[in-house]
């Protein structure tokens, strides 16, 4: 249902859609944690439930689910332009690509066999994977148990890796989003340094932008627009400081602020708890999934039932 609560402004402005997905009877997630849009703007919500990933059409129409038993603990979602999907899980320490139906093509790591911790040996805890857009390279942030980016043939071998643990430039306090643009150039979302670190495809440092706060999800549009979900300040205490987050924040790709999304914390339409995983769909739309059953147990016991996905129509 879509509601009269507006976020942003101008070219930038999004109106809440309040319980888009359809479950069917029995079906639910305990928080999601990426999501992505194929072609058709079908939306594939990849999530830590008993259903790993549900399909809905953009109407919030439930279509199929698929991955049951085959992952452990869901992290990030990736579209490649083949149409197949490579779900990263943090869980067993995989990346798998997939079909659309959840055909298992090809799986990167050993499943349950993590790297040492902090080895620069893929994987530990792995989050997410971006692609070259020029030859279908694979990249891999390699951030809990690593500090590391890893780069991949489009069949899987290993290239290069790159970062180690710190806070100078090339260094990483939890790599926990990555994402190309149509340049080539590679995003990493450095969550705990709070920054977005800039590379060139060999793993080259370009720069970095200090104006995010804990950056977890990151996306970059056709039209070279940076979506970020930022985590925002993880103690209760410290949940109203303005200017923080949580929230949706719209850079270019030289690092300009062009919006900021978000009414603060909280479950009240247009707030967020913890932006996790983001996209943008082919009619403009923005996509959150949130891990805030994790962000509110930090903290305290979580209710049962914690809304975890949010749906931002765009506004013409």
């Amino acid at each position: 249902m879509v509601t009269n609560v507006k976020l942003g402004s101008g070219q930038f402005t999004y109106e809440l859609v309040v319980d888009w997905e359809k479950l069917p009877p029995g079906y639910r997630w305990r928080e999601v944690a990426g999501v992505i849009t194929d072609s058709k703007n079908n939306v594939y919500v990849f999530n830590r439930g008993d259903h790993p990933m549900m399909v809905f059409d953009s109407d919030g129409n439930f279509i199929k689910s698929w991955g049951e038993g085959v992952f452990t603990r869901a992290h990030g979602v990736t579209l490649g332009p083949d149409e197949t999907l490579y779900c990263t899980d943090d869980g067993d320490h995989t990346v798998r690509q997939c079909t659309l139906d959840g055909e298992v093509l090809m799986t990167i790591g050993v499943p349950g066999q993590p790297a040492g911790l902090f080895s620069g040996e893929p994987f530990n805890r792995c989050t997410h994977v971006a692609l070259d857009p020029d030859n279908g390279d694979l990249f891999v942030s390699d951030g809990y148990g690593n500090s590391r980016v890893h780069k991949y043939t489009p069949d899987g071998k290993l290239i290069k890796s790159w970062g180690e643990p710190g806070a100078d430039a090339g260094q990483f306090n939890i790599a926990h989003n990555i994402a190309t643009d149509r340049d080539g150039y590679v995003y990493v979302a450095d969550r705990e340094n709070h920054r977005i670190q800039v590379f060139d495809r060999n793993g080259n440092f370009e720069t970095m932008w200090a104006n995010v706060h804990r950056p977890c999800g990151i996306y970059i549009s056709d039209d070279q627009r940076v979506y970020v979900g930022e985590l925002g300040w993880g103690m209760a205490v410290n949940r109203e400081l303005p200017n923080i987050g949580p929230r949706i924040s719209v850079l270019n790709t030289s690092g300009k602020v062009l919006a900021r999304l978000g009414n603060g914390y909280g479950l009240e339409p247009g707030q967020f708890i913890a932006p996790h995983g983001i996209c943008l769909a082919p009619d403009k739309s923005i996509y959150v999934g949130e891990v805030a059953h994790t962000n509110i147990s930090h903290n305290s016991t979580p209710p049962d039932n914690v809304r975890s996905f949010q749906k931002l129509a765009k506004v013409d």
